[in-house]
């Protein structure tokens, strides 16, 4: 495959499908990534471990995903726990498993505990929301002078200036 590479003109760390990079100063590299992914500092980890919203809070915010936070409720769409629903009571950022409300199993000696679930494997269905939340609802969403077709209007009201 290296040599098949090299007759392409891509030097040994090239991927094998040979595909035009968009951005330069992004590294497309598996090793690079997994190390910027597994090394992330928490505010980072945040935003990655985003979950998507319901269709109803789709349609009422405008927005597609938000990070998760404690007190969200969230249904697991993957998985064995598919259909199951909670209040998020832990994000355990370092695990990169957030802990939901009455999932939980139990060990050998008897004990219950938590059954961590990736994020992107819930859907979130009621935000807690704050100033905070909804600052970055207002931030994501996008603006309504913006959405819409451009009419003629719109071009003549361009000629005024």
């Amino acid at each position: 495959r290296r040599r098949e590479a090299s007759a392409r003109g891509c030097s040994g760390g090239c991927s094998a499908g040979g595909a035009m990079k968009f951005q330069p100063d992004v590294s497309s590299s598996r090793r690079k990534s997994r190390k910027a992914h597994f090394n992330a500092s928490s505010s980072q980890r945040r935003i990655i471990m985003s979950s998507a919203l319901s269709n109803e809070l789709r349609k009422k915010h405008s927005v597609r995903s938000m990070p998760v936070r404690k007190d969200d409720e969230v249904s697991v769409v993957r998985g064995t726990y598919k259909g199951r629903e909670g209040k998020v009571i832990q994000c355990y950022r370092k695990k990169w498993v957030i802990h939901i409300d009455r999932i939980t199993r139990e060990k050998q000696s008897g004990a219950t505990v938590q059954v961590g679930i990736h994020p992107s494997k819930c859907v979130i269905t009621k935000l807690k929301l704050d100033k905070d939340r909804r600052a970055i609802l207002e931030r994501k969403a996008p603006s309504k002078a913006k959405k819409g077709k451009y009419t003629e209007q719109d071009a003549a009201m361009q000629d005024v200036d």
